[in-house]
Parts: structure tokens; C-alpha cells; sequence
């Protein structure tokens, strides 16, 4: 016996034809692997690039913490390569855009901070290597 919306029949559900529950609450469950996710979140970082570094800001040091929020968000605090950055507002709307193509994530905020200033010493070596600090 099977139950579909409000009344019961006796008819079996043939294996691979139930109708998946695509609501937040039973998708994110599923599918909540915070580290999977973070990993996510880190790749679509990689693809917003400081405009006058050609890096991107992931590698660069600019993100600071990525927080994942309960079943469907993320918080982001990132910071400039110096506080008077021209494209500030824009670049923050980047970093929201980008994370927000992550599937499991629905929200996404973006905290602008300056402490502790960012400094070269928050780049991967590999940034390092390719800006010629190494």
C-alpha cells in the first residue's frame, strides 16, 4: 500500500518512479557534504579575478572565511588588496554571484573587512611565483 497525496492505493510503486522531494528541507539534507561544498565555493571563487592582479582572489588571499549557513547559504568575508579600491562594490557582487552558482547554495553574503589588512603574505606560493615574489 502506497501513499500519494491524500488518499492510499494498493498499487505498488514500481522501483525508480517515485517522484523525488525537491524541497529545500529534504534536498539539502541529502545533499548537505559541508566539505564538498566548501570545495565547491573555493572553485567558484577561482574564477572572480582581482582587475588590477590578474589572480584570482581566492589564490590571491582576498577571502578570508567561508562560513556555510544552516541547509542552503554561505557567508563570505573577503577584503581588498587596499581599502580605496575603485571596484570594491563590484567585486563583491562578483564574489556573490560566483557563489551562488553553487547548486546547494540559494544564499549568499558577502562581508567586506579590512582587519586584519590583507598583505602579500596571504598569497599561494604559486601567486607568488607567477607575480615574480619568489
Amino acid at each position: 500500500m502506497t501513499m500519494s497525496d491524500d488518499f492510499m492505493t494498493d498499487e505498488p510503486v514500481m522501483p525508480g518512479t517515485e517522484t523525488e522531494d525537491l524541497s529545500p528541507e529534504t534536498a539539502t539534507a541529502v545533499d548537505w557534504d559541508e566539505e564538498a561544498i566548501t570545495a565547491e565555493i573555493i572553485e567558484a571563487l577561482r574564477t572572480v579575478h582581482d582587475p588590477e592582479i590578474p589572480v584570482n582572489i581566492y589564490d590571491l588571499g582576498l577571502v578570508y572565511r567561508i562560513q556555510l549557513l544552516p541547509t542552503v547559504g554561505a557567508e563570505i568575508d573577503m577584503t581588498l588588496t587596499a581599502p580605496g579600491c575603485p571596484v570594491a562594490g563590484e567585486l563583491v557582487s562578483m564574489v556573490q554571484r560566483a557563489v551562488l552558482t553553487v547548486r546547494q547554495i540559494d544564499v549568499a553574503k558577502v562581508n567586506l573587512v579590512f582587519d586584519p589588512p590583507w598583505d602579500t603574505n596571504r598569497m599561494t606560493d604559486d601567486v607568488k611565483l607567477e607575480l615574480g615574489l619568489l
